[in-house]
C-alpha cells in the first residue's frame, strides 16, 4: 500500500475525514505531503498510527498524553518501558478516583430514588426533588 488520501485512511481506520484533520492539527498525525491539486497522502504507516490513537483513547488516554506515549514509541530506543507504565498507571489512579466518585452518586441516587413512592403522588411531594432541594441548600 502506497500514499493514502484522507479518505482512504478515514475509511481504513474507521474515523473520519475530520477527526484526521483534528489529529493532524494537534500534531498526533505527521502533516501530510499535498499532491499539486492539494490532496493530502499519507504514508501508509499512518494507519498503524490512527489505531494507536483510537485505541489509547478507548483506553481513557487524553490527547496530551497520547502524544506523550507516541514520542516514547518513536523514540523507543532511549524510552523505557518505565516510562510508558508510569503513564498507564497515572491513568490507573485518574480513573479509580472516577469508578469510586461514580460509585458515590451511584449510591446517592439509589437512595433518594429508593425513597420514592413514585406513581401519581404529587410532584411537590416528591422525595427526589426534596432531596436535591435539601442538598442544594
Amino acid at each position: 500500500m502506497g500514499s493514502l488520501k484522507i479518505g482512504q485512511l478515514a475509511k481504513a481506520t474507521g474515523t473520519n475525514n475530520e477527526t484526521l484533520r483534528f489529529y493532524e492539527q494537534k500534531g498526533l498525525l505527521e502533516t501530510p505531503r499535498r499532491t499539486p491539486s492539494g490532496y493530502r497522502m499519507y504514508p501508509a504507516t499512518a494507519v498503524d498510527r490512527v489505531a494507536f490513537i483510537k485505541r489509547a483513547r478507548n483506553m481513557g488516554f487524553s490527547l496530551k498524553e497520547i502524544e506523550e506515549l507516541l514520542s516514547l514509541q518513536v523514540d523507543k530506543a532511549h524510552s523505557t518501558c518505565g516510562d510508558v507504565k508510569e503513564i498507564a498507571e497515572a491513568k490507573l489512579t485518574i480513573i479509580d478516583a472516577k469508578i469510586k466518585e461514580l460509585m458515590q452518586m451511584r449510591q446517592a441516587l439509589e437512595q433518594i430514588t429508593a425513597a420514592c413512592a413514585g406513581g401519581d403522588v404529587p410532584a411537590e411531594q416528591c422525595t427526589i426533588l426534596g432531596a436535591l432541594e435539601s442538598a442544594s441548600s
